[in-house]
């Protein structure tokens, strides 16, 4: 097929360089304007090009190419909004049809995305799980899943603890954990498990050495059991297997994991092994070894990898931590990926694992690293940087300077902060709600509540900032750098 891109002189060398990137040839024709986003059927009609069987344009294009597509007797489509997409649209034209009124980059990701879950519930049909809890498997071949930790359950009121599953839920869990304080009563552990029962289909784990607490756990409903070792096995064994519970076996005390799991084995109980990752600078490395000196040992047993003991113990943004250690997971063969979203840094941590695990199972269907496959942990980077903005050079160029005046505006101030998962703005007539900074500063404007220039500027900077610590889980103070 041969392709012609067309194009402006101001991002001439972005689309040369794009299209020399591509596996697939194109051509470039620069048309007789600056801005690439304002070419007109008139362009293409007076440049003429012959000899094409496709001729893409900028996705920022908005006109109406039909009658001149016709006279050329050429297909005109839209690529993609930026000159640093276009490498790979060339190169994947065969998987999407173009479009004249989408731009191809949107197209790419709706592709993308379709085929990401196409593969994804290709994995689950096809996988050999020796654990199946409420139709979630684990291991065999399956997906990672997510087990999300609600610390100290039992201490929430009933709205509380619904609130939190619900939010698990809605952040990407696969399971939800109970995780119960030393002070639990068994009535305690009926009623959290109960409640999680009702308020989700999502396969409900208790967490706790305490052979009382794990017993009321299993009679009132729940699916699967951490923490069961040498000093609790016995205690709880009949009930576990008359329930067909499985449990996660943990060391000690004073035993081995290997002896733990020939043990709960003996009794007939159905195992996940946990040999515990340690937390950084306290064996972390030490800790990954022994994971991968017990798969090799028990290739097919499933394995529960905690990684909220790496992401609750460092100061480092959670979504690059998350991302490596669902790496090493799928590395060692683990079958859980296990995390609290206890400290405010970690919030997030259980929407990452679940991208990240289903990256890690994308990459591995398709042999090749955790790169381009549709899904992706890219929060604050990017992957292709788009062109620089080059200033037209017949205008005078002046430098930036603050002013050093500030008036009130006549129509009063504002007092803006987050409150849950919305951003407030508060006068001194009305409170204003919303979750972007454009609806609040247009319903500003539409209450006549800004009337200088100068103050929707400062609005519209801090609101941007308010939005951006709501969509980040950052704390937002009025008038403060947020980074």
């Amino acid at each position: 097929m041969k392709v012609l891109l067309l194009t402006g002189r101001l991002a001439e060398h972005d689309v040369r360089s794009a299209a020399d990137s591509a596996r697939v040839h194109a051509d470039v024709l620069v048309l007789d304007l600056d801005i690439a986003a304002f070419i007109t059927p008139e362009h293409v009609r007076r440049a003429a090009p012959i000899g094409y069987d496709l001729i893409m344009i900028p996705g920022l294009v908005t006109s109406d190419f039909s009658e001149v597509e016709q006279e050329l007797g050429t297909k005109i489509r839209l690529g993609p909004k930026h000159a640093a997409d276009i490498a790979y649209i060339l190169d994947h034209m065969e998987e999407i049809e173009l479009s004249s009124r989408t731009p191809a980059c949107t197209l790419i990701a709706e592709h993308l995305a379709k085929n990401v879950e196409e593969t994804l519930n290709r994995i689950e049909r096809n996988a050999r799980p020796p654990i199946v809890v409420r139709g979630i498997g684990i291991g065999g071949g399956s997906r990672m899943k997510v087990l999300a930790e609600i610390v100290d359950a039992t201490r929430l009121e009933n709205g509380s603890l619904e609130g939190r599953i619900k939010y698990y839920e809605s952040q990407g869990a696969d399971m939800i954990d109970l995780g119960l304080p030393l002070d639990a009563l068994p009535d305690d552990v009926r009623r959290a498990v109960r409640i999680a029962r009702r308020v989700s289909e999502m396969p409900v784990s208790i967490d706790t050495l305490r052979p009382d607490l794990i017993l009321a756990g299993v009679d009132a409903g729940a699916d699967l059991v951490l923490s069961i070792n040498g000093s609790n096995m016995h205690a709880v064994a009949d009930a576990l297997l008359e329930k067909d519970v499985p449990a996660v076996v943990i060391p000690g005390p004073e035993t081995t994991l290997e002896s733990n799991i020939s043990a709960a084995l003996k009794l007939g109980l159905t195992v996940i092994a946990d040999p515990v990752l340690s937390p950084p600078l306290g064996g972390l490395a030490d800790s990954i070894a022994r994971y991968i000196d017990f798969r090799r040992a028990h290739p097919d047993m499933p394995l529960f990898l905690g990684v909220g003991n790496v992401t609750e113990l460092i100061d480092a943004d959670s979504h690059g931590a998350n991302a490596i250690l669902a790496a090493i997971g799928e590395e060692i063969g683990a079958s859980i990926l296990f995390t609290p979203e206890y400290s405010r840094k970690a919030r997030g941590s259980v929407r990452e694992l679940r991208r990240a695990a289903e990256m890690m199972a994308l990459a591995r269907e398709r042999r090749s690293p955790p790169k381009d496959l549709g899904r992706d942990l890219l929060i604050l980077k990017e992957k292709r940087p788009r062109p620089e903005f080059v200033p037209p050079a017949n205008l005078e160029a002046r430098m930036a300077r603050q002013s050093r005046t500030f008036v009130v505006d006549p129509a009063g101030s504002f007092r803006i902060g987050l409150c849950g998962d919305e951003i407030v703005a508060v006068h001194d007539r009305v409170v204003i709600k919303g979750r972007t900074a454009r609806e609040i500063l247009d319903t500003a404007i539409d209450l006549n509540l800004v009337s200088r220039l100068d103050h929707a500027a400062y609005l519209g900077r801090e609101l941007e900032k308010a939005e951006i610590a709501l969509r980040l889980g950052k704390s937002y103070t009025q008038d403060e750098e947020l980074f």
